[in-house]
């Protein structure tokens, strides 16, 4: 295994701990009964954005995903991002506002799997 593949490796592992910390973030709250944005989804969705563009860069030798996937995944987590960030500091958060969080992070991961 080269380098590159092994720093590859190294980012989409970083990337689903960011996917666990987000989602189990999101439903962790839902079951305190207090719908808020809590530190695991804010570092969740940093770090899901970090990763997702060190992972886009042409690491795979011909083998990359396709620019529409990647621009669709970008939108994505930046839309989560924006909705985490300028919400986490309220006391509250919408019950639709917060399923929309946990909705795009779901559609997200779809994308990632079933878009070849």
């Amino acid at each position: 295994m080269g380098r590159v593949e092994a720093l590859r490796l190294i980012l989409l592992y970083v990337h689903l701990i960011g996917f666990a910390l987000l989602l189990g973030g999101a439903i962790a709250q839902h079951l305190s009964g207090k719908i808020r944005i809590n530190a695991a989804m804010l570092w969740g969705s940093v770090v899901q954005l970090l990763t997702g563009i060190g992972l886009s860069a042409p690491l795979r030798d011909g083998d990359e995903p396709a620019p529409a996937k990647l621009v669709t995944k970008l939108v994505l987590a930046l839309l989560i991002f924006v909705m985490v960030f300028f919400s986490r500091k309220r006391a509250e958060v919408n019950r639709g506002h917060f399923l929309a969080i946990v909705g795009l992070t779901l559609v997200t991961a779809a994308v990632a799997v079933f878009w070849r």
